[in-house]
């Protein structure tokens, strides 16, 4: 299957209301072009460098979002022009994406990563962590320029579908719990990839992050 085409299946499979992320980091500018020839406009990458370089080669409509593991001394780079971050994963870090954003004028869309998963390896606030931290701050004062919108989850690599539909339905039921402190502008749940986004989308996901299935392997 052609970039092309796997674009076009997965915009008539997702059901209205899910935003596909097109997963292009490590993969050339050429598949990202293919990609946006095919309609798609928004891509995930995970490395600023990268996200920096390839936008200067890419149309200025194009949304990026930042889906990896953000360091504080990074958000510089991508603070100008980025649409949305799905890996806020501290305080620190929030800190820091206020203070590049009014440094460049802009009010940045965030989600906060939540960590779910059974792997110690993956990043992200402990659910209740984020809970006592999101009721204390005040973000109109505090962080007038960030704006949150959701949050996001790297559901277990593993087989067991049922292990990763109920970290899905956990996120889910922590979003519920959040929405009253966000309004109605909290409206993005980032879960689901390539080989769980249907278990996710049955869950309530509204965004997918699909990457090898549209680009391939990494390169």
């Amino acid at each position: 299957m052609s970039i092309a085409s796997e674009i076009a299946r997965l915009h008539g499979e997702l059901p209205a209301g899910v935003t596909l992320v097109a997963v292009s980091k490590f993969h050339p500018v050429e598949a990202l072009r293919e990609a946006y020839d095919a309609g798609q406009r928004i891509f995930g990458e995970s490395r600023p460098q990268e996200m920096c370089a390839k936008r200067e080669q890419m149309p200025a409509d194009v949304e990026w979002h930042m889906i990896g593991h953000l360091q504080t001394n990074k958000v510089k780079y991508i603070a100008p022009f980025v649409s949305l971050i799905h890996s806020v994963d501290s305080e620190r870090l929030a800190a820091e994406i206020e203070r590049q954003a009014e440094r460049c004028g802009r009010t940045i869309e965030v989600l906060f990563e939540v960590h779910l998963a059974e792997e110690e390896s993956k990043s992200g606030w402990d659910a209740a962590e984020l809970l006592a931290w999101a009721e204390s701050v005040d973000f109109a004062t505090r962080l007038p320029h960030i704006r949150p919108r959701g949050l996001m989850t790297i559901g277990t690599l593993t087989e067991d579908v049922e292990l990763n539909r109920r970290e899905f339905v956990r996120l889910r039921e922590l979003f519920e719990q959040l929405r009253p402190r966000f309004g109605e502008q909290f409206d993005t749940l980032s879960m689901g990839m390539t080989s769980d986004y249907h278990e996710a989308i049955e869950c309530g996901s509204t965004m997918v992050r699909i990457g090898s299935m549209i680009f391939g392997e990494r390169e």
